[in-house]
């Protein structure tokens, strides 16, 4: 997507930060030491207990193209440091301008439901390059992650009627809407309204017509008249703007024209207004009037409680357009993503890496983590987190995270993070987004629905391997005595 729009390189998509750690990697000596870093979200979003893992297709293309061209290097040539002199030598900044991307990335692939500190994506390579990338992966990651999620959540409240994202007015900017209308259509969304979206990434579109069209006539059936006469196969008339119901009598009116000249009335949209009432009206008169097929879409600041409650009280709506609330996440409105140093390699061996703190879901796990997922009877059942420098699990038995219990797992277990890039190079087939989504429905499918409950979700069971939870222990009581970490 981003070499699609954008003609220059993005090296500088990240934080001044990144770049003064990366040169001091330099200038002490350590750019080259291999390091593993670990993205990974601490709480789940919207008081849910999972998310949908999106963004990596971003990821690729932007690490792909990753580079720092001559303005790039021109621009970070011109910062100044407090004494007013560079901020960075021209030696560093020629190492820039040569650097080529030689990673190895794995991660999860999109579409998979994703729990709180597991490693959606693990970076392995030289430590300069690892840092640098850190901003750059977490935008791409943890928003379309985020919307990703809002959406599964909204169509689940739908139970099954066609959910389309209207949102991109509403959206952070053009960067903001075409990711948030993937991520919407990945998670579970019908089409969208974007139809940036829908060339770049082949998303169906949808939309017929807003108030503004209504009030440029002298009558609203005049209105309605006029776009059957423009659009006869995309007619869904928005029948609100001045009286609902006989906006719908008015459409009525129009759709009959239209069936005689051997077209058909999709629908009629309700955009404000009591939408429970309103939609069963309108269903009535519909159906009295001979239009049993046609739909009603409803829109108005629609989120996932909302339309839980409306079809809870037997709303006659078929399909839902959902615009600010999904593409803003407006009820959480950032993913609490986080990229952390996990081990690295002081020249003769792998020494493991722990971030503290007095808040413990903010402690790290070190190693070069994996994640592997037990099914049993159809279901998962719960996800071990093991260490590849240590070696894979020898038992079902696993620890939590925090050390203090354990329990044994069921069934047949799959790692899920998958090689994506070799030393700089793409080794993963990317899917495409039809797939992805179809992928991210099968999920949603495999796991106790009381887990992806609105309210009051079941936990999911995510635990340490019970050689990684020792070792986990063992670092933090060495760390806590500033006693070297050998």
């Amino acid at each position: 997507m981003l070499s699609k729009i954008y003609q220059t390189p993005l090296g500088l998509l990240t934080d001044l930060y990144e770049l003064t750690m990366a040169h001091g990697y330099w200038q002490g000596g350590l750019a080259e030491r291999e390091a593993v870093f670990q993205l990974t979200f601490r709480r789940p979003p919207f008081g849910g207990e999972f998310a949908v893992a999106c963004g990596l297709e971003t990821v690729v293309d932007w690490l792909s193209a990753l580079q720092f061209g001559a303005d790039e290097l021109r621009y970070l040539a011109s910062l100044r440091g407090s004494d007013d002199q560079a901020l960075f030598d021209d030696e560093f900044l020629a190492h820039l301008g040569k650097l080529q991307f030689a990673c190895d990335v794995d991660a999860i692939p999109e579409g998979t439901l994703v729990f709180a500190h597991e490693p959606l994506v693990r970076v392995t390579g030289p430590l300069l390059q690892a840092q640098i990338i850190e901003t750059a992966l977490l935008n791409l990651i943890n928003f379309q992650t985020l919307i990703a999620t809002n959406a599964a959540r909204i169509c689940r409240a739908a139970d099954g009627d066609p959910v389309i994202d209207f949102g991109l007015r509403r959206a952070q900017g053009i960067d903001g809407g075409l990711s948030a209308s993937r991520a919407a259509y990945l998670g579970g969304c019908a089409g969208t309204s974007n139809v940036l979206a829908g060339k770049v990434f082949d998303i169906p579109v949808k939309g017929t017509h807003a108030h503004s069209w209504v009030m440029a006539f002298d009558a609203e059936q005049e209105a309605f008249q006029a776009y059957a006469d423009a659009q006869p196969n995309n007619c869904i008339f928005l029948v609100d703007t001045y009286d609902t119901l006989e906006g719908v009598r008015h459409a009525i009116d129009v759709g009959r024209s239209l069936r005689a000249a051997g077209h058909e009335m999709l629908g009629v949209r309700l955009d404000s207004g009591d939408l429970l009432k309103l939609s069963q009206l309108t269903r009535a008169i519909l159906d009295a009037a001979g239009f049993p097929n046609a739909a009603i879409v409803a829109s108005s600041e629609l989120d996932e409680r909302i339309i839980r409650d409306l079809k809870e009280h037997g709303a006659k709506i078929d399909i839902w357009g959902v615009g600010t609330k999904l593409v803003t996440a407006y009820s959480q409105p950032a993913l609490g993503g986080v990229y952390k140093l996990s081990a690295l390699h002081d020249g003769h061996r792998w020494r493991h890496k722990i971030k503290l703190s007095d808040d413990p879901v903010k402690v790290s796990t070190p190693g070069q983590l994996q994640v592997r997922r037990f099914r049993y009877d159809g279901r998962f059942v719960g996800d071990v987190l093991w260490d590849e420098l240590s070696g894979p699990p020898r038992t079902r038995t696993v620890t939590s995270l925090d050390g203090t219990d354990s329990w044994n797992l069921q069934g047949d277990g799959e790692d899920l993070l998958v090689p994506v890039i070799r030393r700089g190079e793409t080794v993963y087939d990317l899917p495409a987004l039809h797939e992805i989504k179809k992928h991210t429905q099968e999920q949603l499918q495999q796991v106790d629905p009381q887990v992806l409950a609105a309210d009051r979700p079941a936990a999911y069971r995510v635990g340490l391997e019970p050689s990684l939870a020792v070792l986990k222990q063992d670092l933090l009581a060495t760390v806590r005595e500033g006693i070297s970490c050998d």
